[in-house]
């Protein structure tokens, strides 16, 4: 229900500009904020990525109350070449995408998401905060307000798939080494922190 309101709002923005960043004043919007890294073993069904860590930003985007969060985060990430947008929740069972790194914006509430799979870690995100999950990043939700709204997005190299089980790992690891490093930050773009910390480095195991 909350992902079809959200549809709906969605094009009324778009159709009148209600609720949208006035052009130029987005950026203003921003907060620099340093690079939190978290990096996950492969426990044997959630494969993570063996390189690239977990990357979350706290409270990077302050939004005034008379415009859209969800809305100011879709152009964000649009304007640093992450599209195919969507609102919703994050779903409440472990899974990963093995072909596409994800960024996911909190525009409202709260909620507990486990990262990493059975042997990762639980972080409470918040409006504001931003996850960026490169390829093979288990995720999950566990628990989250009744007004918890996320907005995903995705780089323009890469295709969408759900992987949740030990026989999709089996394709899923060659394909999470294969899925290439993003050109920008989805919020701080070209010289964001995470062009510097998904370079092509090797595996360190831990988180």
């Amino acid at each position: 229900m909350v992902q079809i309101l959200e549809t709906i709002k969605r094009t009324a923005e778009r159709l009148t500009g209600m609720g949208r960043p006035p052009h130029g004043e987005l950026s203003s919007w921003v907060r620099d904020r340093k690079a939190n890294a978290f990096r996950f073993r492969d426990d044997g069904i959630i494969p993570n990525h063996p390189r690239w860590p977990l990357i979350i930003y706290r409270g990077c985007l302050k939004v005034p109350d008379t415009y859209d969060p969800a809305a100011a985060f879709e152009d964000l990430f649009e304007k640093n070449g992450w599209g195919d947008s969507w609102r919703d929740g994050i779903y409440d069972y472990a899974h990963y995408h093995s072909r596409i790194h994800e960024v996911l914006g909190i525009a409202r509430g709260s909620g507990k998401v486990r990262f990493g799979g059975g042997r990762g870690r639980t972080l409470h995100l918040k409006a504001g905060d931003v996850a960026i999950l490169p390829a093979g990043t288990g995720h999950q939700s566990l628990t989250a307000s009744d007004d918890f709204l996320v907005v995903g997005a995705y780089p323009p190299v890469g295709t969408y798939d759900e992987c949740t089980t030990e026989e999709d790992r089996k394709k899923a690891i060659p394909a999470i080494a294969r899925t290439g490093r993003p050109r920008k930050d989805p919020v701080y773009g070209s010289n964001g922190p995470l062009v510097e910390a998904w370079k092509n480095k090797k595996s360190n195991g831990g988180h």
